[in-house]
């Protein structure tokens, strides 16, 4: 598979020609965002990942075989980040949603081991409103044994309606979890990624 960096973006102004659907990668500071597309892309350090949270502050956009483009977003919830550079954050992910005609998924990504908290909701209210289609996205699997899972799943889907089929639970670890994601990008928009 190949992939490469194309740019970054602090405002909608700057955002790159509409060429391929997109696919958009969202969740809290440190939740393995950036591991997860490595993972996917089957590259180890494409996406930047750190050891310091909230380490995206930009919407961040990879070309995938010139058929698809990956967008990662601003971690949220990240305690450390000023209101005012938050707010800006969620203007641009307001104004992001709004216009990119190309987004044809958004995956939410979850700590296993956490709740399903506001920002998700609104995260899930607001790709709703825009008609995006969205998928959680249960990262660092492999931190709890195979009746945890089930319980964290069926919990998490409960709290946001959803029935448990259709939450993917994922680690970069095992690679548990990746054909799922694969194969939901290649449902929403007809590519096939080799």
């Amino acid at each position: 598979m190949k992939s490469n960096f194309i740019m970054s973006v602090a405002n909608v102004k700057q955002l790159p020609p509409q060429m391929f659907p997109e696919i958009a990668f969202a969740g809290r500071s440190n939740v393995g965002k950036s591991s997860m597309m490595n993972a996917v892309l089957g590259r180890k350090k494409l996406v930047k990942t750190g050891k310091i949270p909230g380490k995206t502050r930009l919407l961040n956009f990879f070309n995938v075989n010139d058929r698809l483009v990956f967008v990662d977003l601003p971690g949220y919830g990240y305690a450390a980040v000023s209101k005012t550079e938050r707010a800006g954050w969620a203007r641009l992910l307001d104004s992001y949603f709004r216009k990119r005609q190309t987004l044809t998924l958004c995956f939410i990504l979850v700590d296993i081991r956490r709740t399903i908290e506001s920002e998700e909701m609104e995260l899930l209210e607001l790709l709703a409103e825009y008609n995006i289609s969205s998928c959680i996205v249960l990262t660092k699997a492999d931190k709890v044994s195979q009746n945890q899972l089930l319980n964290r799943k069926t919990k998490i889907a409960k709290d946001i309606d959803a029935e448990v089929e259709k939450l993917i639970h994922f680690s970069v670890i095992t690679g548990e979890g990746k054909k799922e994601i694969i194969k939901k990008i290649s449902e929403s928009t007809g590519v096939e990624l080799v």
